[in-house]
Formats: C-alpha cells, structure tokens, sequence
C-alpha cells in the first residue's frame, strides 16, 4: 500500500465562477449553497473526499469582489486566509474570458505572494470553442507557472477524477484528519442555514438585493406517530427592509411556502431523515455591516 497522503485545498476565484458547483461536484454531496448569483458563497466551507491512499480537504471560499459593507469586506479576508492555510490552491477561472481581468489579475498577484503550488481550472469550456481555449491558456501560462492546468465544465461527473488524481500527486504524506465517512465539517445546522438561503436566492433573483440571511433558531430530531426520525427546523430569514419583507413573503405568503417547499425537500433528500420546516422573515437593517450578527450566526 502506498503511503498515506492528506492536505488541505482552497478553491478560490472571482465571485459566480462556479466554485460552489466545482467542490460539491469533487465532493460528491451537495454542501455549497448554489444560486446563479454573485457572492452565493459567505463562508469558508470545508468538504472532505476519502480515497483509498488520500483525504484530501477542500476549502470553498467567498467569491473575490469589490467590497462595499462589512460583510464583504469579511469575506475577502476569508478567501487570502483560506490561501495561507492551503497546501494547493485551484484557481477557477472562465474560459470565456478575453483576457486577465482585475479580478483574476489580483487573485494571481495573492497567488504569487504566496509561492504555493497552484492549479489552474479553466470552467466552462462548453462555451468556446478550441482556439478561444487555447488562447486562454497561454494568456495564464505567461503569468504563473502552474502545477498543472485542467480546461473543465464543473456540472460533468468526467472531469472528478481527473483533479482529484492531479491533487493526489501533488499532496505531500500525512494524517487523515477527520473520520472517513464525514464529506464536510459544516453542521447540521449550517447545511440547513445554506440550503434556505440558496432556495430563496433562486426563487427571489433579481427581487431582492443579496442582503438576505438565514439563521436556525431551533433543530431538534423527533419522532413522528409512527417512530420515525423527523427534525424539527425554525428558521428566520433576515432582510434590510420592509419592501424586501414583502416580496420574500408574497401574494398569501406563496413565495415563502415555495422556499420552504424546496428547502425541505432538499434536507430530506442531504440528511436521510423527514423535515418539519417552519420559516419565518424579519427585518434587520444594516446587518451587513453589523460584524457581530453575521459573524455570531456562523454564516
């Protein structure tokens, strides 16, 4: 047997790369909230892959963007910590970029500060065609020698493999930190703040800003009249103001019975058991510059 290797892996990219599709795909399990929004991901959230010789821990962090509240500036300083702490970083960009943009220039000028091996993910290449590829890779290559450059489409199963096994060669030996049947060290908790929060992203689009939030007050596992395991979720979605209250809520409350109805199935589907879920929408102005709150909540 060979020796065991481990290592800790950050994904990092510009905001609405497709990061989140990108580690649940690696993953195997769905643990990042994804929504064709920017800024989806707030977090630094962690999915672990076992394999026979390895554990390899992904990092998925917050999108880089221009912070403009606290919150954001938050989670830019997630995503160059989740750097410092990585064996390897991916860096995901899009091939239908025409050139190095600000975004991706300074992620890659991090990157060569931190003198770490880097593989460079190339999504979505279902979208261009083989000479826009190839151009784009020599735009990078020109920049950074990287360990390894990998053109994908982060929503097919065929490309798994190929970077895990280009990880696997590139991981130094070491332990398996946590237990082989965990795929994340998010709680129960926190999967089912996530989940919400992507239904209502999607289902809200363009209706809301992205100041929403979602916090679980209350998850308890019962049991129902005929002893089966049920949890028992309350959860409170934040917004800025009392319009946004009003849309998130809609005609006869329809629009939040329908986040609910898809959250709900969601968690039934991730955690195995029946889902009572019970939500709730308040009023919060300025949360997002208000670190306490978001950084108290976990999200």
């Amino acid at each position: 047997m060979e020796n065991f290797k481990s290592g800790f892996i950050s994904i990092c990219g510009r905001t609405n790369v497709g990061k989140s599709t990108l580690i649940n795909l690696l993953v195997g399990e769905k643990i990042a909230a994804i929504a064709d929004r920017v800024q989806t991901t707030r977090t630094q959230i962690r999915g672990i892959v076992n394999r026979e010789n390895s554990q390899i821990i992904f990092i998925d962090t917050p999108g880089i963007h221009k912070p403009k509240t606290k919150l954001n500036e938050n989670m830019i300083e997630l995503s160059w910590d989740a750097l410092d702490s990585s064996d390897i970083i991916l860096f995901l960009i899009e091939a239908t970029s025409k050139e190095i943009g600000r975004g991706d220039q300074r992620i890659l000028e991090k990157i060569k500060e931190k003198n770490k091996k880097c593989i460079l993910i190339i999504n979505k290449i279902d979208l261009v065609n083989k000479d826009e590829l190839a151009r784009i890779i020599d735009l990078y290559k020109n920049e950074f020698d990287f360990t390894a450059i990998i053109p994908i489409s982060a929503k097919k199963e065929k490309y798994k493999d190929i970077i895990l096994e280009e990880i696997e060669k590139n991981l130094n030996e070491g332990p398996a930190y946590y237990d082989k049947e965990d795929y994340t060290d998010q709680t129960l908790r926190q999967l089912a703040e996530e989940t919400i929060r992507e239904k209502a992203l999607i289902i809200l689009r363009d209706e809301v800003p992205h100041g929403i939030f979602v916090e679980v007050e209350k998850m308890k596992l019962k049991k129902t009249l005929n002893n089966e395991p049920i949890y028992h979720i309350e959860a409170t979605i934040y917004c800025l103001r009392n319009s946004h209250k009003g849309i998130i809520i809609g005609k006869n409350g329809e629009t939040l019975k329908k986040i609910g109805m898809m959250a709900r199935k969601d968690m039934e589907k991730n955690f195995g058991v029946k889902v009572n879920l019970k939500t709730w929408v308040k009023v919060k102005e300025d949360w997002m510059n208000n670190e306490k709150f978001f950084n108290g909540a976990n999200q």
